[in-house]
C-alpha cells in the first residue's frame, strides 16, 4: 500500500458532484429537495361547494360528509368511530370549545361533532360546552377545539390559539402585543395535553377585525381545517386570512395588531410548528380560491 496521500483534483471533484447529482435524480429527487425541511405536522383542509346555499345556510348532510372525511384523513382510520376512538376514550369527559362571539362557530358543526362522538360510544352526559372560565377546562379530561376562522381587532388572528383565551381566567392580559403569549394558556395545568383535535369552522370566515362582523369581510370559503397540532392549524388559517386580504386589496394587507402568537406558540411555548414548509397540507374537495 502506498503511503502517498491522495490529492483531490478539480476533475475528481466535478466527477463526484455529477455522480451525486445523477444518483439523486435516479431516485426521483433533487439536491434542493434533500435540503428542504421535512414536514413535521399534518393539517387537513376539506371544502365542498354546496355546503352553503345562496343565503349562507348550512347543508348539514354535506357538512356531515366533510366531517367524516376530515376525521379519517387526520387520523388515518377508516371511519369516524375508529377515528374518534384513536383520539379519545369513551369514559372521557369531553369539552367542546367553540367560538361564541364575533364570528361564531356554526351550531350545525357543534351538533354534528357531538352526535359523531355519541355514535362512537361517548355518553351524551360526558360531552359538554367548555367555553368559559378555567373551571370548565378543569372538569374535562379531553378537549376538542372548534374555533371559527376569523381576524380579530385585539389579537390579529382570533382562531385557534385565541379560542382558549377565556380558559386563562384573565383574557384582557392577552390583547394587543401580548397576543404573543396566547400559547401559554395551552400550557396551563388545567389545559395542557387535553386537546385531542382542532377543527376550524372555515365555512364563512371573517378576514378583518370587529368588534362587530363587517359583511364586506365575510366570505363563503366552505371549508373545515383540522389537525392535532394547534400551531400548524393556526398557521394554515393565518395564510388563508392573509391571502384573502391581499386578494381584496390587490396588495399585501397586514393584520393589526400583528399575530405574534403563531410564531411564539412554536418558538417560545413549543406547542407545534408555525412554518408552512414544515406542514403537510392535505387538501380534498372543492379547490376554487383555496388561498393555500
Amino acid at each position: 500500500m502506498s503511503d502517498d496521500k491522495h490529492v483531490i483534483t478539480r476533475r475528481d471533484f466535478v466527477r463526484g458532484t455529477v455522480g451525486a447529482t445523477l444518483g439523486v435524480a435516479a431516485m426521483g429527487g433533487t439536491l434542493e429537495a434533500l435540503a428542504a425541511p421535512v414536514p413535521t405536522s399534518h393539517v387537513v383542509l376539506v371544502r365542498e361547494q354546496w355546503v352553503l346555499d345562496g343565503q349562507h345556510a348550512v347543508n348539514s348532510g354535506i357538512l356531515k360528509i366533510m366531517l367524516r372525511n376530515l376525521l379519517t384523513k387526520v387520523t388515518g382510520k377508516p371511519d369516524p368511530i375508529s377515528a374518534w376512538l384513536s383520539l379519545v376514550k369513551t369514559d372521557d369527559v369531553i369539552g367542546l370549545v367553540a367560538t361564541d362571539h364575533l364570528n361564531k362557530t356554526h351550531p350545525e358543526l357543534i351538533e354534528l361533532v357531538q352526535a359523531s362522538l355519541m355514535e362512537s360510544g361517548v355518553p351524551k352526559s360526558n360531552i359538554r360546552d367548555a367555553q368559559g372560565g378555567p373551571e370548565k377546562a378543569r372538569a374535562c379530561t379531553a378537549l376538542i377545539a372548534l374555533p371559527a376562522l376569523k381576524a380579530h381587532w385585539l389579537t390579529g388572528i382570533g382562531t385557534v390559539l385565541k379560542n382558549y383565551i377565556t380558559l386563562s381566567g384573565n383574557p384582557s392580559s392577552y390583547h394587543g402585543a401580548n397576543n404573543a403569549n396566547l400559547g401559554e394558556i395551552w400550557n396551563m395545568p388545567h389545559v395542557k395535553g387535553k386537546t385531542k383535535l382542532v377543527v376550524v369552522d372555515a365555512l364563512r370566515p371573517l378576514c378583518d377585525k370587529g368588534p362587530q362582523p363587517d359583511p364586506r369581510y365575510l366570505w363563503d370559503y366552505k371549508g373545515l381545517i383540522a389537525g392535532r397540532d394547534p400551531v400548524a392549524v393556526e398557521a394554515v388559517c393565518l395564510k388563508v386570512i392573509l391571502q384573502k386580504r391581499q386578494a381584496l386589496r390587490g396588495e399585501p394587507w397586514t393584520l393589526s395588531p400583528p399575530p405574534l402568537c403563531v410564531e411564539m406558540a412554536d418558538k417560545k411555548y413549543g406547542l407545534g410548528t408555525s412554518r408552512m414548509e414544515q406542514i403537510q397540507l392535505d387538501r380534498t374537495g372543492w379547490n376554487v380560491d383555496a388561498l393555500v
